[in-house]
């Protein structure tokens, strides 16, 4: 392949001087090129020899093949499409990405960092009969059990990277080019990270697309403005690194509402995680919610019928996109157009807690809970309780068999967590929230009302309850708080009259069809609100 060329014609950012070193690392763009990708690919009115222009230019991948090997079991019709977002500042032959776009304009950091991390992760659910689309974001950190790398626990987003590294290491005395080298190596991370996500979830993965850094800016360009909406203002200036600070920030500054961003704040729109109250998690809602303002437009906006857009969008798509060889593009058309007419959700998969392992900070999580959640998203079993974590709390641990109760036993390692709720929260609001709770493995405390009529809800925690206090937080939305008058072990949730009831994540079935029948996710304990496309969805 020919190296990418430095960029002609970028727009100059605006803003606070660059950063001296690496700025923190460009995670969701790549996703969000791979589902503009997905929608392009999806577009209707067009020839099939078009079609067939578009799939004989892509760059193409075996890597499914010998994940598929191992693969759970497919139980009907529906296609898995696993998105990924790879964190490398290299192009496709293994060298950097042009200093004057990474660094100068975009503020990403040096060539030289990043590595082969997999920083985001979405899969698409879509139904063998073409109804709504199930999109779920696997968080970066997720301390699992790798599969196809070297068997060991990370983080999900290191089984990329571990096994290109094994497998560079195997091929460097084949007299292979350094393209080749590249290409290989790569080919090995991309069959570890699908086994990994397929291993994750149990489920199988169909089809899959890839792209980087460069991608989503070379798509966010074809396709600026883009409108975002803003529940609060932002401000999120660069801070330099030094010696004692790891340096961060976007630049990225914006009001509450509605902002038209060009292809440069669009990056930074989708990489900011400082200044956010749930960091990288908030982050992940962006990516969701910039994907669905990038589709609305392409509808609204009849880009899917312009031919001239459609051939920039296809150029990039040849450029910055890998998929797998098995996409036939011609018979997946048939169904995308769901990707683009609103009918796709967005949720953010739970996790169970924060840990530092190894001197790094990583999401724990319940394997059980996870492959149960996705279960019931896909094939409509009934929705799960929470199993229990290990004792110990190593919420990491290889899953045993599902359990049969759907009552969970909470971890013994976990806060006892008190629910409170104001009168306005509504009637059973605290009893409700705290059964979710407890779902979740955290052993359930004090259940009543609380005084007074606050408007947002609070999390506060006494001594040793602090990272259990975090997650539990992230669940609402809001920073958790240190308080004297709480006992050591403990957290206090204290629901305000903003607080939309969080159903149970054992209702029976027929009370979620009760609730909401169109919506198989509305009784299971997700990571923050779900995303909804069909228009340009607010978030923090």
């Amino acid at each position: 392949m020919a190296d990418r060329k430095t960029p002609r014609g970028r727009a100059q950012r605006s803003g606070p001087a660059q950063r001296s070193g690496p700025a923190p690392l460009a995670v969701a763009g790549r996703t969000i090129a791979c589902a503009v990708s997905v929608a392009v690919l999806g577009a209707s009115g067009f020839t099939w020899y078009e079609y067939r222009s578009l799939d004989d230019g892509m760059t193409k991948s075996g890597a499914l093949g010998e994940a598929k090997k191992n693969a759970p079991l497919h139980l009907d019709k529906s296609v898995n499409l696993l998105l990924i977002g790879l964190d490398s500042r290299k192009d496709m032959d293994g060298n950097d990405l042009p200093k004057q776009f990474v660094e100068d304009e975009l503020h990403a950091g040096s060539s030289e960092i990043g590595g082969y991390n997999t920083n985001a992760l979405i899969v698409l659910h879509i139904p063998a009969n073409g109804g709504k689309v199930t999109a779920l974001s696997v968080p970066r950190d997720d301390y699992v059990q790798t599969a196809g790398a070297d068997g060991k626990m990370h983080k999900i987003k290191e089984a990329y990277g571990i096994a290109k590294e094994a497998a560079a290491a195997k091929l460097a005395g084949k007299g292979l080019s350094k393209a080749e080298l590249e290409r290989q190596s790569r080919e090995a991370g991309r069959s570890a990270t699908i086994q990994t996500v397929q291993s994750f979830l149990d489920v199988p993965i169909d089809h899959f697309a890839e792209v980087n850094l460069i991608g989503f800016y070379d798509i966010a360009k074809a396709v600026e403005p883009i409108q975002v909406c803003l529940n609060h203002p932002v401000d999120d200036p660069i801070i330099a690194r030094t010696a004692t600070h790891e340096g961060g920030g976007t630049g990225l500054k914006l009001p509450a509402g509605v902002s038209s961003l060009d292809a440069a704040q669009a990056l930074s729109f989708v990489r900011q995680r400082h200044h956010l109250t749930n960091g990288d998690l908030d982050r992940t809602h962006r990516q969701q919610a910039f994907i669905s303002s990038v589709e609305y437009k392409l509808k609204q906006q009849g880009i899917l019928n312009d031919f001239g857009q459609m051939q920039k969008l296809f150029g990039v798509v040849k450029k910055d996109v890998v998929i797998d060889n098995e996409w036939n593009v011609l018979d997946f058309a048939q169904q995308a157009p769901a990707l683009t007419g609103g009918n796709v959700e967005f949720n953010t998969l739970p996790i169970a807690g924060f840990k530092t392992i190894g001197g790094q900070e990583v999401n724990t999580v319940n394997p059980d809970l996870i492959k149960k959640i996705v279960r019931q998203l896909f094939s409509h079993d009934p929705a799960p309780g929470a199993p229990a974590a290990p004792d110990g709390g190593d919420a990491t641990a290889s899953p045993s068999a599902a359990p049969t109760s759907a009552a969970p036993t909470p971890a013994k390692d976990k806060a006892t967590v008190d629910v409170l709720a104001v009168a306005a929260a509504g009637p059973g609001a605290a009893a409700n929230e705290s059964k979710a709770l407890t779902e979740l493995g955290y052993p359930a405390g004090k259940v009543g009302d609380a005084v007074g009529k606050a408007k947002n809800t609070t999390v506060t925690y006494g001594s040793g309850a602090k990272a259990d206090a975090q997650a539990i937080a992230a669940r609402y939305g809001v920073t958790a708080t240190p308080a004297l008058g709480v006992a050591a072990g403990r957290v206090v949730v204290t629901l305000g009259t903003s607080h939309a009831v969080t159903p149970s994540a054992s209702a029976t079935p027929s009370a979620a069809a009760s609730g909401d029948a169109a919506d198989p996710a509305a009784n299971l304990p997700m990571q923050g609100p779900a995303v909804k496309a069909g228009g340009i969805p607010c978030v923090d």
